[in-house]
């Protein structure tokens, strides 16, 4: 791969001047990442300083990062398989680590007889999450009776089921890929960092989360493009299918305020409120019970296993927060408690946001939210780790701490399918579990404080001074926006870059 294995032009950890004949047009991993450079032995070390970069007339970054996810999904699929069928005997969901929501919930909610979520069956997930459920088992059905015409051998229809669901999100992690990379600006191969990600590997197919991802996704390339109005509707069906996105709202609430762009804030925001109100009013008038489960069950449900509250009322023996609660009660002081931490969490976040030297870029303030959101919440189900995985990658570009973190989530699944297998069938004592945890939950507080950091000390952002006069490649009208609104007391506050040394 190297044509010439002389020094690169900038040394790995610094910094790329701009195109000349032996400078290309985008950053090249190999001179500026550690871990790529290392890993770029295997095929013949860092590019080298006479290679042509950006020539490729098929395997573009985009081809080759859509591939990769193709690659990483293959796996993950196949990972699935003994699960697929529905038949769990010898708790094979747990020994293969193929456990996944679809195929329980599809008799739960009686899919294979034909119920639909919300009109036939109370749902404890939001109404476009329900829609995609309907979608995969009328396109699932619709195979079995096309296989069943022609003579093809007959499958569970939770199998097919299965498949199709899979197939809908890997589509949706596909399109996570495309909405990424031009986001990067000129760093088009930090998007390999989605598409090889180990958390997409192990979670892709346990839950619908991806749907609320690539919507998440495009709507942050909707606003880069500066279609704000666009990037709030596909926020506002991100929030019908997960409440997440609401937080990268805030999160563009925040930089808007700084940089005295309400007025686009605004449009956005009130897209998205009515994307939201589409899709929930018809079901909610429909089935108006149905329709507020989601929000009963939000209240209702205790500190779920993986949480940090789940440690800690386990370690006290219940007797903090609520106590024991029954069957059906609320935890109505976990939730007051979490609430006040959350508030204080957006405060936070809004100090950093308006105290910085310079203004931080989208990914980063949505990343702090919705990382702190995971970490206070009362629910951090494993999965939820994929809500992150474009916004750290965005946020802070670096392959050693994505690893670590990645490998620390998925750390937590393995040893949530060995705690449910129980000590009897070979698992691990609790202890081992809520050890993965806490230190999931360490590894996500330190990412949290190097993007602060760097929200302090610009001049530390790879994506900022990479290249001269970046400013935020994800930002719209905020990118080089002037300051209107900052906590800081002197200057002129423009959202000014460090120049690259």
């Amino acid at each position: 791969m190297s044509t010439d294995r002389t020094v690169p032009p900038a040394p790995v950890g610094g910094t790329v001047g701009p195109a000349s004949p032996h400078r290309p047009d985008r950053v090249v991993p190999s001179w500026t990442d550690p871990v790529v450079a290392q890993a770029s032995e295997a095929v013949g070390g860092p590019w080298g300083r006479h290679a042509v970069v950006g020539r490729a007339s098929f395997w573009t970054p985009l081809r080759v990062c859509l591939l990769f996810t193709t690659a990483v999904l293959g796996v993950a699929w196949l990972k699935q398989v003994p699960c697929s069928d529905g038949d769990w005997t010898g708790s094979v969901q747990y020994t293969h680590l193929c456990y996944s929501d679809p195929v329980p919930l599809f008799g739960v909610y009686g899919q294979g007889d034909g119920a639909l979520p919300y009109l036939d069956a109370r749902v404890e997930y939001p109404v476009l999450t329900g829609a995609v459920m309907a979608l995969a088992a009328w396109l699932s059905g619709g195979y079995d009776a096309l296989a069943a015409a022609v003579g093809l051998p007959a499958v569970p229809p939770v199998q097919s089921y299965t498949v199709v669901t899979a197939l809908l999100m890997a589509v949706c992690a596909l399109v996570v890929t495309r909405a990424v990379l031009p986001l990067t600006g000129r760093r088009p191969w930090d998007t390999a960092m989605v598409a090889l990600s180990p958390v997409l590997l192990v979670y892709a197919f346990n839950n619908w989360d991806l749907v609320a991802v690539a919507l998440t996704a495009l709507a942050l390339w909707a606003w880069a493009r500066e279609r704000p109005v666009l990037a709030g509707a596909l926020l506002g069906l991100g929030v019908a299918a997960k409440l997440y996105p609401l937080l990268v709202l805030g999160a563009l609430f925040l930089l808007c305020l700084r940089a005295g762009a309400l007025g686009t804030w605004l449009r956005a925001a009130a897209a998205a409120a009515g994307a939201w109100l589409v899709v929930n009013v018809p079901v909610a008038l429909a089935a108006p019970e149905n329709w507020g489960w989601f929000f009963a069950f939000s209240r209702q449900r205790p500190a779920n296993p993986e949480s940090i509250w789940n440690v800690l009322l386990t370690a006290t023996g219940e007797r903090v927060l609520d106590g024991p609660l029954a069957e059906g009660q609320t935890p109505s002081v976990l939730n007051a408690v979490v609430a006040v931490l959350l508030v204080a969490l957006a405060a936070w976040v809004a100090w950093l946001v308006l105290s910085a030297p310079v203004r931080p870029r989208v990914a980063q303030v949505a990343f702090l939210l919705v990382a702190g959101f995971l970490l206070l919440n009362k629910v951090y189900s494993p999965q939820y780790a994929l809500w992150l995985l474009p916004l750290a990658v965005l946020a802070r570009p670096r392959w050693r701490s994505l690893l670590v973190w990645q490998s620390s989530e998925a750390l937590v699944w393995v040893m949530t399918m060995l705690y449910y297998l129980g000590t009897q069938n070979r698992g691990v004592e609790v202890e081992w579990f809520f050890t993965a945890v806490l230190l999931r939950d360490a590894v996500l507080v330190a990412l949290m404080a190097l993007v602060a950091r760097e929200v302090r000390r610009p001049d530390e952002d790879v994506v900022r001074t990479s290249w001269p006069g970046v400013d935020d490649p994800a930002g719209g009208v905020l990118d080089g926006a002037p300051d209107a609104v900052t906590l800081r007391s002197s200057g002129s506050h423009r959202g000014q870059v460090p120049s690259p040394t």
